[in-house]
């Protein structure tokens, strides 16, 4: 990876890139619209480290959501690598990066995405039941941990935006996975609301040791970060 995707680290770039959880090299990815094809995203390098918490910034259409997409391997690049841990990504079949979401992801969206018909207690198990790895301990953990003992049975929308949120906090760290992925967590609250699930998120992440990669607008998270990258057009900007 170039200088250009960093603000800054504690450590010189060549051991960064040799302590690496997530690495992308080369990224390029189009759509087609009409008769055009754009370019979204253009010859991406970047990494993420164990532990370490990454905001990717820039205005609306620079590529920053379809970018943590690629990263979070929920989309495919039209050229370039993805890998986690080790392991290619971009190699996999739907199949096998399932489990991997499943094991070593953790996912926070702006819309909060909780199953409807589900419990508050019954989401933040969810991805543990899927990989039929049951942890009622877990759950109860965090249900403490972001303070939703009292709405454990509720609905979805029986809960506040704050209160879904939360939730989906808590699923996304239920499994203790390597990464979590979060594309503008704070965007549909208030400004207390988002102030009380970034501190959830930093807490809860720190505690099980995952590397977080946020992409947001807002300056007062990106100076929580220990890196900043900022995008334009498809690319990482030079600082």
């Amino acid at each position: 990876m170039t200088s250009s995707s960093s603000t800054a680290t504690a450590t010189p770039q060549a051991d960064a890139k040799t302590q690496a959880l997530l690495t992308a090299s080369q990224l390029n990815k189009t759509v087609q619209v009409g008769e055009q094809t754009l370019s979204i995203i253009k010859d991406v390098d970047i990494y993420v480290n164990a532990g370490e918490f990454v905001v990717i910034m820039g205005k609306s259409g620079s590529g920053k959501s379809t970018l943590l997409g690629l990263l979070a391997a929920l989309d495919y690049p039209d050229s370039g690598t993805v890998s986690l841990a080790g392991q290619m990504l971009s190699s996999l079949d739907e199949d096998a990066l399932a489990v991997i979401r499943q094991q070593d992801m953790g996912f926070v969206f702006q819309s909060f995405h909780l199953l409807p018909t589900l419990t508050v207690a019954e989401n933040i198990a969810f991805p543990l039941d899927i990989a039929r790895r049951p942890n009622p301990a877990r759950v109860d953990e965090l249900i403490d941990a972001v303070d939703l003992g009292h709405r454990r049975h509720s609905l979805p929308n029986q809960l506040s935006g704050g209160e879904q949120q939360r939730t989906a906090v808590a699923r996304a760290l239920v499994s203790h996975p390597k990464i979590v992925f979060a594309d503008e967590p704070t965007g549909n609250l208030d400004e207390q609301n988002a102030d009380q699930v970034m501190q959830l998120l930093l807490n809860l992440r720190q505690q099980v040791g995952s590397a977080l990669v946020v992409v947001t607008h807002d300056p007062a998270l990106a100076e929580m970060a220990d890196r900043v990258i900022t995008m334009h057009d498809g690319r990482i900007v030079p600082t």
